[in-house]
């Protein structure tokens, strides 16, 4: 009998440990090189801006939120990697304070080389995330590939006068983090066979975590900015909504949450390329003391697959929704403000 709990998913990707995006100057490149389209005043959150989904107004009440995400095994059980690939996709919708409630598949694999058991395990994984989410599956496409690839396109509904988007942070403003940084690393480490069962755990249940608890409690407060956090990293997310808001944002970084061991397993090598890149892509835009050395920055910068959402919320409510947050099993954390100095940049103390 086949066993499918436990495949070397993993040693089949070519893209380092985490799953991450193209690079965020590689991908502005391509973007500013498509042709303008026809302007649509129901559109409301499109390319223009560097935000988690789209949103297109139905009418006075009702928004679809559409976002979609796939990605390279970063786990080596089948059915974890489908788990965390909804998460990572549903929390988009999520991060625009949307309700999420239909997903489509996508499907890319090596039928002819990987036992179909396995694919079978990674639609399950994903299915019973959907199914916790309430989301209904309505179908999807596959293609037969030489590497295995999984996500999904999601679709929510938003009030459009309930929008949250990265581009809102006022001056005042405190950040919440709601997950620990560090995925990247981690997972890098898990192809590595650095991580013990009780660290692939933990890690894995970072990233199968739903957003969808972090949702529902600030839905009851006035959230100025949300972004979730992944590929870019958090100081990548968070200089878009720096850049998106116009003001500065100070990270503190003893605040920041950061998952066990991972400056030890980036010491010994397993940094990711994404996040060395993430790193590159920020040198003119984030300030670092000069007690930083190079591993700490990596951190900070570190390729997120499946991570929490940034929140910036004004400073008598903070308090509040984070322990909100925490009494409902969230590990929300204050870790910065917004500022009105070195505007469109972050300093990190």
């Amino acid at each position: 009998m086949n066993n499918y709990n436990s495949i070397k998913l993993t040693t089949l990707s070519s893209k380092g440990g985490c799953g991450c995006k193209i690079g965020p100057a590689d991908l502005e490149e391509v973007l500013r090189s498509l042709p303008k389209s026809l302007s649509d005043p129901n559109l409301l959150v499109g390319l223009g801006t560097s935000d988690d989904a789209g949103v297109y107004r139905i009418n006075d009440t009702t928004a679809i939120v559409q976002t979609l995400d796939f990605f390279t095994p970063i786990v080596d059980k089948p059915y974890d990697f489908g788990q965390i690939a909804a998460t990572n996709a549903i929390s988009d919708v999520y991060a625009m304070g949307g309700t999420p409630i239909t997903a489509l598949n996508i499907v890319a694999f090596p039928i002819s080389t990987l036992d179909k058991g396995i694919l079978g395990e990674i639609l399950r994984g994903a299915g019973d995330k959907l199914k916790e989410a309430g989301v209904t599956l309505v179908g999807g496409h596959s293609i037969d590939d030489k590497e295995p690839k999984f996500g999904l396109a999601v679709t929510g509904v938003v009030h459009p006068d309930k929008i949250r988007t990265n581009a809102g942070a006022q001056v005042g403003d405190q950040l919440i983090l709601t997950k620990p940084i560090g995925v990247g690393i981690c997972t890098t480490a898990l192809k590595n066979n650095l991580l013990s069962e009780e660290e692939i755990t933990q890690v894995t249940k970072v990233m199968t975590t739903l957003n969808k608890t972090t949702a529902e409690v600030m839905s009851n407060y006035d959230v100025h900015a949300v972004t979730d956090i992944t590929g870019f990293g958090l100081l990548g997310h968070a200089s878009e909504m720096a850049k998106g808001s116009g003001v500065g944002l100070r990270i503190f970084y003893e605040q920041v949450p950061i998952l066990p061991r991972v400056k030890e397993l980036a010491i010994s090598g397993s940094v990711p390329g994404g996040t060395k890149n993430n790193f590159l892509h920020l040198a003119e835009v984030v300030s670092y003391p000069e007690s930083f050395d190079q591993i700490d920055r990596w951190i900070l910068c570190d390729a997120v697959t499946s991570g929490g959402l940034l929140i910036s919320i004004a400073s008598n409510e903070a308090n509040t929704l984070v322990k909100e947050l925490q009494e409902n099993g969230v590990d929300a954390r204050i870790i910065g403000e917004v500022t009105d100095n070195h505007l469109g940049r972050i300093h990190v103390e």
